[in-house]
């Protein structure tokens, strides 16, 4: 990865939550775009990648039986395991990705603020694992920044692009607004309404 630990870990450093992921109404609203936009209400094993300090991964744990989430970032780790810490079903880790995506099968995946922190072929390999990795009743959510900023190394819409490319999946759901760009795709072509036989 382009970023080493130490970048991250010098933002934890001043303030725990660095992209104020607590109190700006931005980031709190993205969270609860997030959780709207799942098309199924509870899923068995959740992974989040590049967690940051856990306020997305406490949310996402009301809908998983079991969560995994990780960040390359010790720091970001530590306040993760302090934010979930009253909740037995969330595991936290430390990984660099897309090297070290776990060998685990999932049916949610939720890949947010992190794509355009990789080059193209890392993001092709992030990718590919989540796409491998993913269930045949599994839903990939992604969600990034749409604005330019000097440590990007690509533009949100890129980013996506490389999930497009798995031919395994379909998207269900894209929603653009000129701050975030977010997308889900799926194994499993069918609405919400399809899947409770209502259409």
């Amino acid at each position: 990865m382009p970023f080493p630990a130490a970048y991250f870990d010098d933002m934890y450093r001043v303030d725990d939550d660095p992209w104020g992921y607590r109190h700006r109404w931005y980031e709190r609203r993205k969270q609860q775009l997030t959780l709207a936009v799942l098309p199924r209400e509870r899923y068995r094993h959740g992974y989040e990648p590049a967690c940051a300090n856990g306020e997305l991964a406490a949310l996402l744990a009301t809908r998983c039986d079991v969560l995994l989430a990780s960040d390359l970032s010790g720091k970001a780790v530590r306040a993760a395991r302090e934010r979930c810490a009253a909740l037995p079903n969330v595991g936290i880790e430390q990984r660099v990705l897309p090297h070290e995506w776990p060998d685990a099968q999932f049916d949610l995946i939720v890949i947010g603020e992190l794509a355009y922190y990789l080059d193209a072929d890392e993001t092709a390999a992030l990718a590919g694992r989540a796409c491998a990795s993913l269930a045949a009743d599994g839903t990939l959510l992604a969600c990034h920044w749409r604005h330019g900023f000097a440590d990007g190394l690509q533009s949100a819409v890129a980013a996506h692009a490389a999930f497009d490319r798995c031919t395994s999946l379909v998207k269900l759901v894209h929603h653009e607004e000129r701050d975030l760009l977010l997308d889900v795709w799926s194994k499993d072509a069918r609405s919400v309404a399809e899947h409770e036989g209502l259409a």
